[in-house]
C-alpha cells in the first residue's frame, strides 16, 4: 500500500531556522512512521523540546544524524545518500538520547549502503583548512562534512561508503584498514608542509590526528560496532520503508543561503539544499508521489559563524537569547538580524518549487518586541555598476561560483535600508511575508514546543 503523503521541511536562512521544531511537530501532527535525512551531514543542529507535563518532564535534543521526530515512540530515522555519515558521532548521539529516555534509537534506524562516510582524518583536515585560512575563515562546524565531499572529489579511489563498514573480522575489515591508512597519508602529505613547529594549540592537535598511524584501527572498530547495530539498508528496505501506509517526512539540513550552489560562496555548506534533492532520494528508492516542499523561517535572521548578514543588530543579542546557540566551539559567533525581504525574495527563489512556508518565533512579537523591516539595500560603488539600490539579487546560472562570489562581495558592501513603519504585531510580519510572496503559510510556531505550532 503506498504512503498516503509526503512531505520534505527546508530552511530558507543560514540555517538555525527551526526545522527540527516543525518536524517534531508535524511528526505528531501527521503521524509520520518515518523521517528522511537527505542532505548535509553529522553539522546539522536540529533542536527538539518537548512540552513538560506532571507525569513527563521537558525534554531536550539538539538533532544531528537521527531524525527529529525521535522522540515520537515507534518513529523510524532513514539517513539516505547524499546525506554524509559520521559513525562515531551516531554512537555518542544514541547514547546522549538513551539518557534523554530514548532507548531503541540504533533500532529504529536505517542507513542507505550508499551513504559516503567521515573518518576523524576528514575532520582534522577540515579543521586544518580552517585554522591557515586566518582572519578569511570561510565558516565550519568543525566535523569533517565539506572535507570528506572534497576527498571524495579528488581521490574517488579513496571514497568510503556505508557498505564498505564490514560487521565481523574478515578481509574486508583488512581492506578497510588499508584505505583508512590511504586517506591519512594522503591528506598528511598535503598539510605536511604548513605543520607547525611547536607541539601546543589547534594547528598541531589536529596534526597529531593526521600522524597517529594506530588511530585508523581504533576508529574502525567503533564503526564496524554500527554497522553490526545498523546493517547497511538495501534498496528493497528503504524502497519497503517509504511505502508504508501513513506519512514520511523529509528532513532538510542547514538552509537554502548556505547552498553549495545558491548560497554566498565561500561562506557555504558542501551540500545542495532544495526541494530536487528530496525528489531525487525519493525517485531513485521508487516514490512516484509528488513531495510537499515546505520553507522555513524565522521572525528575524541568524547566522552562526563567519560569512555577511547585512540586518545584523548587536542589540538584538540580550533581546533575543538562544539557550541552544552558543558562540562557543567551530562556528563561532552567532548573530541576530532583523528580517530582511531582499535575502527573503532571493531565498524563495532559489531552491525552485515550494508548496508552502512555516514561520517560526513568532512569540518574539507577543512579548512586545519591535523588529525593524529591510526593504532594500543601498550597494556602494565601485562594486555595483548601475542602480544603487537594490531590491533583488540576480539568480545566477546553475553551478557558477563566479556569479555566487559576486553576489557575497554584494552583500558585504550592502547597507540594510528600514521600512519607516517597524513590525510591531504578528499580523503585521505576517502582511509583510505576504506581501513578498504569494506562497501559502501553512503553520505558525509561537514557542519552543510542538504544542506552540498552529496553523495559520
Amino acid at each position: 500500500m503506498s504512503t498516503t503523503r509526503y512531505a520534505s521541511v527546508q530552511g530558507l536562512g543560514f540555517g538555525d531556522c527551526g526545522k527540527g521544531h516543525f518536524i517534531d511537530a508535524l511528526t505528531r501532527r501527521w503521524q509520520a512512521h518515518t523521517v528522511i535525512r537527505f542532505n548535509g551531514g553529522a553539522q546539522a543542529g536540529h533542536n527538539v523540546v518537548t512540552p513538560g507535563h506532571a507525569d513527563s518532564p521537558s525534554r531536550h535534543h539538539t538533532f544531528s544524524q537521527f531524525g527529529a521526530g525521535t522522540f515520537v515512540p515507534g518513529v523510524r530515522t532513514l539517513l539516505v545518500d547524499p546525506m554524509i555519515i559520521h559513525p562515531t558521532a551516531l554512537l555518542a548521539e544514541a547514547e546522549v538520547l538513551s539518557r534523554s529516555g530514548v532507548n531503541d534509537a540504533l533500532s529504529r534506524l536505517t542507513i542507505d549502503a550508499q551513504c559516503r562516510i567521515t573518518t576523524p582524518f576528514h575532520q582534522a583536515a577540515g579543521r586544518l583548512r580552517e585554522l591557515l585560512r586566518g582572519a578569511a575563515a570561510h565558516g565550519t562546524c568543525g566535523v569533517g562534512v565539506g572535507e570528506t565531499v572534497r576527498h571524495g572529489l579528488e581521490h574517488p579511489d579513496q571514497e568510503l561508503r556505508y557498505a564498505d563498514l564490514p560487521q565481523s573480522n574478515s578481509t574486508k575489515a583488512r581492506t578497510l584498514l588499508d584505505r583508512l591508512q590511504a586517506i591519512r597519508e594522503t591528506l598528511l602529505t598535503e598539510f605536511l608542509p604548513q605543520s607547525p613547529n611547536g607541539s601546543v594549540g589547534a594547528l598541531s592537535a589536529e596534526f597529531q590526528t593526521l600522524k597517529d598511524e594506530t588511530l585508523a584501527e581504533k576508529w574502525s572498530a567503533s564503526a564496524r560496532a554500527l554497522a553490526r547495530q545498523c546493517p547497511p539498508g538495501s534498496f528493497e528496505a528503504i524502497h519497503s520503508q517509504l511505502r508504508q501506509a501513513g506519512c514520511a517526512l523529509f528532513e532538510g539540513a542547514q538552509g537554502v543561503l548556505l547552498d553549495e550552489w545558491r548560497g554566498f560562496h565561500p561562506h557555504t555548506t558542501w551540500s545542495s539544499i532544495n526541494p530536487a534533492v528530496a525528489d531525487d532520494v525519493a525517485a531513485r528508492f521508487g516514490i512516484e508521489a509528488s513531495i510537499e516542499h515546505y520553507g522555513v523561517i524565522r521572525t528575524y535572521l541568524t547566522r552562526h559563524g563567519a560569512g555577511p548578514l547585512p540586518t545584523h543588530d548587536k542589540s538584538l543579542d540580550d533581546l533575543l537569547p538562544e539557550p541552544h546557540n552558543s558562540g562557543d566551539g567551530w562556528q563561532g559567533t552567532f548573530r541576530r538580524g532583523h528580517p530582511d525581504a531582499v535575502l527573503l525574495r532571493y531565498a524563495l527563489q532559489a531552491p525552485g518549487r515550494l508548496s508552502g512556508l512555516l514561520i517560526s518565533h513568532l512569540d518574539v512579537l507577543q512579548r512586545g518586541l519591535s523588529l525593524k523591516w529591510c526593504e532594500r539595500y543601498s550597494v556602494e560603488p565601485p562594486l555595483l555598476e548601475g542602480p544603487r539600490y537594490m531590491e533583488r539579487f540576480p539568480l545566477g546560472l546553475s553551478e557558477d561560483l563566479d556569479h555566487q562570489l559576486s553576489l557575497t562581495h554584494l552583500l558585504q558592501s550592502a547597507r540594510p535600508l528600514y521600512n519607516v513603519e517597524p513590525i510591531r504585531s504578528v499580523p503585521d510580519f505576517l502582511e509583510r511575508i505576504t506581501g513578498v510572496t504569494s506562497l501559502p503559510i501553512a503553520f505558525c510556531s509561537y514557542g519552543a514546543t510542538c504544542a506552540d505550532v498552529r496553523e495559520k
